[in-house]
């Protein structure tokens, strides 16, 4: 097998952890023994436990020394929730790294690359890097632009259509798109929709029908505090906290309103003066990812202010005409001029996925 085979390998161990390791990467590592035989492979399952390193390692055992370890990020090298894993590495007798990226967390950030060499490892560095970096998008974003990943998707008829007229309920994609965006919601940190669609779809905002490691965050855009206290997704706080980001001026000016949230289970967070307060105040709730699911002034927004990095959009075969609502705000986004980074069909539905934040 080549480097990069060995390194793909490495990044489909990391992705086995998707949705489990925030506030942590995902990260995956190979151990290859002088003569060429895999010995270990490891992954990072969750904050807390031991590195996807140390994993691989255990698994290799005295036949490391001598050998390569392919890892899909730079090894940290200060001490956190576990020790070290440079000092882990040096001790193994590894002859040579091969890493996919740095490390953008300023605690490591190439200093772990650095020790590595000083204690006599070849190390390489950049192996399948783009891949690396968009399988850790959200902990690339959180640590270099001190907000989360901000996933938009929605579901639009062939004219470009969310619904067919504000305020009204309207479904558009098909079983198989909506299974797959159960499975979206699975491995993100956090699903926030608008206060206007609390109001018109009520939603739950749960996943179903598949398995989630961690308690799913629901978080409500809601600056003028306007969601009641009886909406269905405060009944499902055992599938997770329900946040609700408001502005201090509402929160000042509607103390009652925000008292009766608060009884009903809800965590009422001032800092959503403006849609990047509202993303930050999401941080010190580990979350690193937000699907934001609904609605159109929503998404508006977050594209006017540049601050969406992906869009999933799943375009249906039907057509809602000219009172329906548009999808996002296509002279904002520029769907027309954006490439998707993937396109797929989900029985009727085309689901396509764009890399905003890639292509500004």
């Amino acid at each position: 097998m080549t480097d990069a085979d060995l390194m793909r390998r490495a990044l489909f161990h990391a992705a086995r952890a998707a949705g489990a390791t925030t506030p942590n990467p995902m990260v995956g590592a190979v151990v290859v023994s002088s003569d060429g035989v895999v010995v270990g492979q490891g992954r990072h399952p969750r904050a807390g436990e031991p590195h996807a390193e140390v994993f691989a390692l255990d698994e290799a055992g005295a036949r490391a020394r001598g050998g390569t370890m392919y890892v899909t990020l730079e090894p940290c090298c200060h001490y956190g929730r576990t020790a070290p894993c440079t000092k882990r590495i040096i001790g193994s007798g590894l002859a040579r790294m091969v890493v996919a990226m740095k490390d953008p967390n300023p605690l490591v950030n190439g200093q772990g690359i650095a020790e590595l060499r000083a204690a006599g490892l070849r190390v390489e560095v950049g192996l399948l890097e783009p891949e690396a970096r968009w399988l850790n998008r959200a902990f690339v974003t959180v640590q270099t632009m001190g907000r989360p990943e901000v996933i938009l998707k929605a579901a639009a008829s062939a004219d470009g259509r969310i619904a067919a007229r504000r305020g009204t309920r309207t479904t558009i994609s098909s079983e198989p798109a909506n299974r797959r965006s159960q499975g979206l919601r699975a491995v993100v940190d956090a699903v926030a929709v608008g206060s206007e669609t609390v109001l018109v779809d009520d939603p739950l905002l749960t996943v179903r029908g598949t398995v989630r490691p961690r308690p799913l965050v629901r978080a409500v855009f809601d600056r003028r505090l306007r969601t009641p206290p009886s909406a269905r997704l405060l009944s499902t706080l055992d599938e997770g906290p329900v946040i609700i980001l408001s502005s201090a001026e509402s929160l000042a000016r509607a103390p009652a309103r925000a008292s009766a949230l608060a009884e009903a289970g809800a965590t009422v967070v001032p800092g959503a003066d403006d849609v990047g307060g509202a993303l930050r105040a999401l941080l010190p709730f580990d979350v690193s990812s937000v699907l934001v699911e609904g609605g159109a002034t929503l998404h508006r927004a977050l594209l006017e202010a540049g601050l969406v990095d992906t869009a999933h959009l799943i375009v249906a075969p039907v057509s809602l005409g000219e009172a329906g609502v548009p999808v996002f705000d296509t002279g904002v986004l520029g769907m027309g001029g954006l490439e998707p980074r993937t396109v797929e069909w989900l029985g009727p539905d085309k689901w396509m996925v764009f890399d905003v934040h890639g292509n500004r």
